[in-house]
């Protein structure tokens, strides 16, 4: 299973973005998808993640700002970044668990794309 992003740059602050994510290989079914962001010297924390019900969670200072979405017919995941702020700049990184042979769940990641916003 491979994760491929899209949709990263550079964009002043007040700017939006949009990244997507596509899902490729051999699987039975994705079930949670999600994106987490890791800037320079920090730990990776979670940034939106979307259930294979829909239902959605943020991180508390992109709330309201961001929004994760799902192409459940295209195996996509995409989040619409809005509002943007310095501290966001980070990279970028989707992730999703998959169910595979077996019906054994396995936790796949994107190799990142870069978010840059300027001030």
């Amino acid at each position: 299973v491979q994760l491929v992003e899209s949709g990263g740059g550079s964009v002043q602050a007040g700017g939006s973005l949009r990244l997507s994510c596509t899902a490729s290989g051999t699987f039975f079914r994705i079930n949670a998808m999600a994106w987490y962001r890791q800037a320079p010297g920090k730990e990776r924390e979670l940034v939106g993640s979307i259930g294979k019900g829909g239902a959605t969670k943020y991180l508390d200072s992109v709330k309201g700002r961001f929004t994760i979405s799902r192409d459940y017919a295209q195996n996509m995941v995409h989040l619409q970044m809005n509002s943007l702020k310095a501290e966001d700049t980070a990279v970028y990184y989707c992730h999703a668990d998959v169910e595979e042979v077996h019906h054994y769940e396995y936790e796949h990641w994107g190799q990142g794309t870069q978010v840059t916003v300027t001030s």
